[in-house]
């Protein structure tokens, strides 16, 4: 599963110079031109990062990281600035950008900076196709090998039960509904449709790699949506 990664951009140079250079490296890309535009992107389809210009017509980059936040939008954001400007830096940590780059930069940076904030917001991923291996706390998750553990204790799990894992860890805190869980799932091994279905084997996922069960703390219940993966 590729992290997916959203640039806002409105100079159609620097988003096709960017958003190549990405696709090469083997991420999946979506470029948004307007502030307004990235927003309800980042919103509705919650990438895996954002690469946020600050000037941006109509809305500027500092709202749409504004709202973003505002509205407990977590992913993490790397601002671009146009000038060596200390206040654009300033503005920009402060309304919860994670990291920052000026124009002009290069790309080998950008890289490198983008590789270091999905690793610090979604553990060891070891390349861009979302990660080999995934570690919270003592839990770890080796997605090449299906192999998952506690310190040193193996956890043997249902390949409908794996999946199901593999899909919130790689997005921690993004809470999945019972009905997107069963159509992620409905491919990989044929469920039954109810919904409750999910109930049944996120429990058994439970009883096997948390300490307490009833009281979890890597796959959490998000009362009246669905569930989610702890965040780190």
């Amino acid at each position: 599963m590729s992290s997916t990664i959203l640039i806002v951009e409105d100079e159609f140079a620097v988003a096709r110079g960017i958003q190549y250079a990405l696709q090469q490296e083997g991420y999946v890309v979506t470029v948004a031109r307007s502030g307004e535009e990235g927003l309800d992107f980042a919103v509705h389809q919650a990438p895996d990062l954002v690469v946020l210009d600050v000037r941006l017509p109509g809305m500027d980059g500092f709202e749409v990281l504004r709202r973003l936040r505002a509205a407990g939008v977590k992913m993490p954001v790397l601002v671009l600035t146009a000038r060596d400007d200390e206040v654009d830096k300033v503005i920009g940590l402060e309304l919860g950008a994670d990291d920052y780059l000026t124009k002009p930069f290069g790309l080998r940076e950008l890289m490198s900076r983008i590789r270091a904030l999905l690793r610090r917001a979604y553990g060891d991923l070891a390349d861009a196709a979302g990660g080999r291996v995934i570690r919270h706390r003592d839990l770890l998750i080796d997605l090449e090998r299906r192999r998952v553990q506690r310190g040193n204790r193996r956890i043997s799990l249902t390949a409908t039960e794996f999946e199901i894992l593999r899909h919130l860890a790689s997005r921690p805190g993004r809470v999945y509904s019972r009905r997107e869980l069963l159509e992620l799932l409905r491919d990989y091994e044929a469920l039954d449709q109810d919904e409750k279905t999910i109930n049944v084997h996120v429990s058994h996922l439970r009883e096997k790699i948390e300490d307490d069960p009833s009281s979890p703390v890597f796959v959490l219940t998000v009362r009246g949506a669905g569930y989610a993966f702890a965040e780190r």
